[in-house]
């Protein structure tokens, strides 16, 4: 079961406004003191959804719930380390009531680093070492412990992981040279196992999301993900803009091809990858997306847009996990839908 959602998202710079414009979706966001929102926003990247709420101006917003750094320290005995060696790491808050045996994990992107040199580079923000990562997040969107903004999921047991390898969380390989750890498949197995003994593994429901580079790891660790639990278990995953396609850019070059070329000879992924992708292709193209979802066994929803600043529909998600409607679609694939065009604000 896969459900696509594509929107063309057009954000206007200096005017504070940005739009969807096709003809089944309009979608205003305006960045005033107040605004009524009358369509469903989702944001994965940004952790943010608004469902029909009017919200005063900023000072009148209640404060988001910030949740602490939890550090896997099991995680160091299996290998499983960040770029420069240090912990693993997550955010989680616990579920209650009905939710308390629900699960929505999500991992955090944050691109790719594909050369010694951007590797070296990464190890020394929040993105290549928890040395760097903030102690306390905020949990919103999809995150948030608010009803009125996260009706499906607010009272589930809600995580963020946090992404320090750089590979998609499919590595595993090393630099000794450069002190480089690439680690990633082994720090997805430490945080599942680690969380499975925090009471994960009574999971009656569990969503596997994530955005961007972690919207593309959700994809490849969604049947895995599901092997995690008992048949009986409602289980699903999420990717946000983790859609990313072999295609030729602006410039005529197949820019991301070169950069996952990268990624995955320089991390070791090939035995991680799928291997009945792997048999059939070279196993660079077995990180495309595009190659994949067709053999995921899992049910996936794939949110996709133009650019990843601001992603999808929060009310779709819900509907589509808790099986509320059969299919759901924005518009059809481009170009049949002339409505779309961009804005040209001077």
């Amino acid at each position: 079961m896969l459900l696509l959602l594509i929107l063309i998202l057009i954000k206007s710079v200096g005017t504070g406004l940005s739009y969807t414009l096709c003809s089944n979706v309009f979608v205003e966001e305006i960045v005033n003191a107040s605004t009524v929102l009358n369509s469903n926003t989702l944001s994965l990247c940004h952790s943010k959804i608004n469902n029909n709420v009017t919200f005063k101006a900023a000072a009148a917003f209640a404060p988001p719930l910030m949740v602490g750094l939890t550090l896997v320290n099991a995680a160091a005995s299996k290998g499983a380390v960040c770029l420069d060696g240090s912990l693993p790491g997550y955010h989680i808050h616990r579920g209650y009531g009905s939710g308390a045996n629900s699960w929505l994990i999500q991992l955090e992107g944050g691109g790719w680093c594909n050369s010694i040199t951007k590797c070296v580079f990464s190890k020394k923000t929040r993105h290549g070492s928890s040395h760097y990562m903030e102690k306390q997040i905020p949990f919103e969107g999809i995150l948030s412990n608010k009803a009125e903004e996260n009706p499906d999921f607010y009272n589930w047991n809600r995580v963020k992981v946090r992404y320090c390898d750089g590979g998609s969380f499919s590595g595993d390989s090393q630099n000794e040279a450069a002190q480089l750890y690439f680690r990633g498949q082994r720090i997805w197995s430490a945080v599942m196992e680690d969380l499975m003994s925090k009471g994960m593994r009574y999971a009656n429901q569990a969503l596997l999301s994530g955005c961007s580079a972690g919207g593309l790891a959700s994809i490849l660790h969604c049947d895995e993900f599901r092997h995690l639990f008992p048949r009986t278990a409602r289980v699903k995953c999420l990717s946000d803009a983790g859609l990313f396609l072999d295609v030729l850019d602006i410039s005529s070059w197949r820019t991301l091809r070169y950069m996952f070329a990268g990624v995955v000879r320089l991390q070791g992924m090939q035995k991680n990858l799928p291997r009945g992708c792997v048999k059939r292709f070279n196993p660079i193209m077995c990180f495309f997306p595009q190659r994949l979802i067709a053999s995921v066994r899992t049910p996936l929803f794939l949110v996709n847009t133009a650019y990843d600043t601001w992603q999808g529909i929060a009310e779709s998600v819900g509907n589509w996990y808790f099986d509320r409607a059969a299919i759901m679609a924005i518009d059809c694939p481009y170009p049949c839908d002339h409505t779309c065009h961009h804005l040209v604000f001077k």
